[in-house]
């Protein structure tokens, strides 16, 4: 994304300190190269194959958890940015463990997957039969090379009403900043962490900031993919945190190419000698293979050609149901070239789409299918309206939901007509954070409020940011909507329960220096069958 341009932290965190300073003591160790094996522990039978150097340096991570599985991940990388990651071109066998206890006394699953060439030497591996909202401890081996351990949780059981703690984050440029509060969101602990979109970006080295250096050109080929990738997952405070808590992914525009919608480039004009068609749909084959290789997503979801399933539903008990969905593969182009605060007609029409018909339809059933007390949609772009200009025109951020207002309609109209109770939007992208009421029409805020967006700031995109809480008197003037604005860097934590819902907005002050601490800015609360949000 291209975008122009309170109060002091308790914990609420009731785990286990002890336990949380071991587990991330030797999940760190890890992150750093080394073996782990805990004291006690039942060895992990060696595979046979040799394997060069330290194959797990990119560490180990998880995702999708469902109430009797969770999906396991890693990727043998001896040289982690070198050609094919510093493997032979063959297969190799990778044991894979998952216990109740980090030193593996008490093993539950085990079992060989094979990590091939064509995949990176990636492994995803579908563990079933597990106990629903209970944590667990993995690991691999790869010949004699044993990776750090990862600790995992599954979903609640239908039925069941636990209150859940996760977070979400986006847009985590390495060239920006440092990854932080990755740390502080793995130091946390949560059931789940949604990560909504451009979890690495794709310019060339250099071009985006001076705090680190990509490795490498503008990303157009699998191999300059899979690299980028590999580059980002050496960040210790990235592998500490997939080394703690479950992942759902969906991604944005950086992990293909900036802005881009569906088919078409950011840099779409043939004639003045940008990307074409053809060529725009290999570099899409390639981005879309690497990141299926890289992140902690079933097989099912491996990617054919240029089509890769991303949205799917999550149920966590009768708590919350989360439709998580992508806004970028499937949609139209742009209205208005993609100019921002340009309004007209354009946004309006009708055969303009963000989700496409399917997966339109999709959201509509998850929706009406729900029983849970939260009805959570996690997605990448702005969803209310984003209006930066004086006066009756409504502008708008027509890279997000204001360039499809059709679309948009279609959903909150569903929500109104069907009576969708709860209704909650994630969203990242915008590199700041903010709060926003939901309602059809959003120049009338006597009408009905259906819902409310939390929006994220970035992991360190737009760098240290000025702290600002006022995005500008036209802001307050035009958005009745708006709730919050704050231009910091760091993640948002919620806390779920049948009958509140609680986020927290955790900002970090500099992210172009290590190790800066988090706190909390403000946090909001919504109560269940009230819509709208009320300060903590």
């Amino acid at each position: 994304m291209t975008t122009p341009r309170i109060s002091t932290d308790s914990s609420r965190n009731s785990r286990s300190s002890l336990r949380r300073r071991g587990f991330l003591g030797l999940a760190g160790a890890a992150g750093a190269g080394a073996v782990l094996l805990g004291t006690g522990a039942a060895p992990v039978a060696a595979a046979p194959a040799r394997v060069p150097g330290d194959p797990f340096q990119l560490g180990v991570a998880s995702g999708d958890p469902l109430p009797d599985a969770v999906v396991l991940w890693t990727r043998l990388a001896p040289e982690p940015l070198g050609p094919d990651g510093g493997m032979p071109r063959r297969p190799v066998p990778v044991r894979w463990e998952v216990a109740l206890d980090e030193r593996f006394r008490k093993v539950v699953r085990r079992g060989v997957e094979h990590a091939r060439p064509e995949e990176a030497h990636t492994v995803h591996v579908d563990v079933r039969g597990l106990l629903p909202h209970h944590e667990y401890y993995y690991r691999f081996r790869a010949g004699n090379a044993l990776s750090p351990v990862g600790r995992t949780r599954t979903a609640p059981a239908p039925g069941t009403a636990p209150t859940v703690e996760f977070a979400f984050a986006s847009c985590a440029n390495w060239e920006q900043g440092w990854f932080t509060a990755y740390r502080h969101m793995a130091e946390e602990r949560p059931d789940v962490v949604f990560h909504l979109g451009d979890y690495l970006y794709e310019y060339a080295a250099g071009a985006n900031g001076k705090v680190r250096t990509h490795a490498g050109d503008e990303m157009n080929t699998l191999d300059e993919y899979r690299r980028r990738h590999a580059q980002y997952k050496t960040d210790p405070d990235l592998r500490l945190l997939h080394a703690t808590a479950p992942f759902v992914v969906t991604w944005d525009d950086h992990e293909t190419d900036n802005n881009y919608a569906g088919p078409t480039p950011e840099n779409g004009d043939p004639a003045q000698g940008n990307d074409t068609t053809a060529r725009f749909a290999a570099r899409r084959r390639a981005a879309y293979q690497a990141y299926w290789e890289h992140m902690p997503l079933r097989r099912l979801r491996k990617p054919v050609d240029t089509a890769l399933p991303l949205y799917r539903r999550l149920e966590f008990g009768s708590t919350a149901t989360f439709s998580v969905l992508d806004t970028r593969q499937y949609r139209t182009d742009q209205p208005y070239s993609d100019k921002w605060q340009v309004s007209g007609p354009e946004q309006w029409d009708p055969k303009a789409t963000i989700l496409g018909d399917e997966q339109h339809a999709w959201l509509e059933r998850s929706l009406s299918r729900s029983r849970s007390t939260w009805n959570v949609v996690p997605q990448q772009i702005y969803f209310a309206n984003w209006d930066a200009l004086a006066g009756p025109d409504d502008g708008g951020y027509n890279d997000g939901w204001d360039g499809y207002r059709v679309s948009r309609d279609r959903v909150l109209g569903y929500v109104e007509e069907r009576r969708i109770d709860n209704f909650v939007v994630l969203t990242g992208d915008v590199h700041t954070n903010w709060t926003n009421d939901l309602r059809r029409d959003f120049e009338r805020p006597e009408t009905r409020l259906l819902g409310t967006e939390f929006v994220t700031t970035s992991i360190t995109s737009n760098g240290d940011g000025t702290g600002s809480h006022d995005p500008g008197r036209v802001y307050w003037d035009e958005n009745p909507h708006l709730k919050y604005y704050s231009d910091r860097r760091g993640y948002v934590r919620c806390t779920v329960s049948r009958d509140r819902y609680t986020a927290d907005y955790r900002v970090i002050d500099r992210v172009t220096r290590p190790d800066a601490p988090v706190r909390t800015d403000t946090s909001f609360v919504i109560e269940a069958g009230v819509a709208g949000v009320q300060a903590a």
